[in-house]
């Protein structure tokens, strides 16, 4: 006799209309009355298909129409009827051509922030013997390289990176002008992005990167007691004063790509609310976007849970003010939420935390390549060089330990379509594996998400235009 039970999903109320995310693919479901009694009746408990029926006719509904909501939901795998189902994943291509490089292109850098994860104390980075600075054979090498492995695409993008990136704006203004002409005569769309520090910008700098549309990340903690608590220079003193009038001068002549900041919280710098007003509204970044320190737990500056919970409660309080604008239609700027709301409307189910190591490397000043840029210069974690290219059994092993499918923590959890386990630094930081699931974040994640999922909703019912550029996004 066949039985059934409520499926890997989760309910979620946004506007006045009930909704179910379903963990297997992804997809947002508006559910009527039926298919809500439904779920509930089998909340509470399993149930054969006739007694579902039957107690559904006692709630007022025709047996037909129960019918025809049970094989519904059956088909989205809101319930279950027992059978075997196994977790996975939207599958991978066999061939996944390159779609964007991040370019170290120096591992120096004139800060000694205590948190770094490059330089810090828990760093992975294993620098000794290799280019400080890359040189313009190295990087002429890298962008070939891209081109030939991102074949079929019809737009690229490589971001700089560091150290601190403006280090070697020499070398970066020379990329771009090649990277430019080589797209061109490729046909192939290219843009490109940087993040920086902010100390080294000076009006010629800042000209470049207008002329150019190059998009610009600052990354900077707050107002200036916030961020001078690590993002200081070498001889200790905080950097604040230097950045804050070249920031100022290059939101006022940049205007060809929205400038964003971006804010490592440390246990030293958790006002969310205070922060995002100072560098949105005070300084008139675009966009803010904060991610807690990346270390171990026993750091100083680390985040304990009690100070996750406190970050949770300010995001969501940050999350309402820009519910509040999306109903008017207006940019907010607060980027944790776009970001998530656009794998939301996307229907993303991920099968790895990020790109990296398939659609995006990142290369290191002396050509070898990595993951990410949080794994540039770190031999343990060396997938191969520009000249000879990737080791694709390194990188298959790369990919298969921080595939969702190997996570079996994760196989229960509603939140793994956007998730799939966490960041793969955060994981060898933490666990000393890449593929290890951040469980230390687990119901940080799910509180986030299903806020999200509830501002999708009421944007849904109540402004559904404002979703429109989540898709113009993904097209891009």
């Amino acid at each position: 006799m066949t039985t059934y039970s409520t499926g890997d999903v989760h309910r979620f109320h946004g506007g006045g209309t009930e909704y179910v995310y379903l963990a297997g693919s992804g997809g947002i479901v508006a559910l009527d009355a039926l298919s809500a009694q439904i779920l509930s009746r089998l909340e509470q408990e399993t149930l054969s298909r006739s007694a579902l029926v039957s107690q559904m006719e006692t709630d007022g509904f025709a047996a037909m129409d129960v019918t025809e909501g049970i094989d519904e939901l059956y088909q989205l795998h809101a319930i279950d009827d027992g059978g075997p189902r196994a977790v996975s994943s939207q599958s991978l291509p066999q061939e996944f051509p390159l779609q964007s490089m991040v370019l170290n292109v120096t591992n120096q850098c004139n800060l000694s922030c205590h948190y770094c994860y490059e330089f810090g104390e828990d760093k992975v980075a294993t620098p000794e013997g290799k280019k400080k600075f890359m040189d313009w054979e190295t990087a002429k090498t890298s962008v070939d390289y891209f081109f030939a492995e991102s074949r079929g695409r019809k737009a690229v993008h490589i971001t700089f990176f560091g150290g601190e990136t403006l280090m070697n704006f020499p070398l970066l203004k020379k990329v771009v002008e090649y990277a430019r002409r080589e797209a061109e005569r490729r046909h192939v769309s290219i843009d490109f992005s940087l993040t920086t520090n902010a100390t080294l910008l000076t009006p010629s700098i800042i000209d470049f990167l207008a002329e150019n549309a190059i998009g610009v990340t600052v990354s900077i903690d707050g107002a200036k007691e916030s961020h001078d608590a690590f993002r200081i220079f070498k001889n200790g003193r905080g950097t604040y004063d230097v950045i804050e009038p070249k920031i100022k001068e290059l939101l006022a002549k940049h205007k060809t790509r929205p400038i964003a900041a971006r804010v490592t919280m440390t246990s030293h710098a958790m006002d969310v609310l205070g922060t995002y007003k100072h560098l949105k509204h005070t300084l008139g970044f675009y966009e803010v976007g904060f991610a807690p320190v990346t270390t171990s737990p026993n750091r100083l500056y680390s985040i304990a849970p009690a100070g996750m919970d406190s970050v949770l409660g300010q995001f969501q309080v940050l999350a309402g003010d820009y519910l509040e604008h999306a109903k008017r239609g207006e940019h907010h700027g607060f980027s944790n939420v776009s970001d998530t709301l656009a794998e939301l409307h996307q229907g993303v189910n991920k099968a790895l935390p990020c790109g990296a190591g398939l659609g995006l490397v990142g290369v290191g000043p002396s050509g070898d390549i990595a993951p990410c840029h949080r794994f540039v210069d770190s031999d343990a974690h060396n997938l191969g060089h520009v000249s000879t290219g990737i080791d694709r059994e390194k990188q298959a092993a790369f990919l298969k330990r921080g595939n969702i499918d190997s996570k079996y923590d994760c196989h229960t959890c509603w939140a793994r379509p956007l998730c799939a386990g966490g960041c793969h630094h955060e994981a060898f930081v933490r666990y000393g594996d890449t593929g290890h699931a951040n469980l230390h974040y687990c119901d940080w994640i799910r509180a986030w998400t299903d806020t999200c999922l509830q501002i999708y909703g009421t944007i849904a019912a109540q402004n559904p235009a404002f979703l429109d550029h989540f898709s113009e996004r993904k097209a891009s």
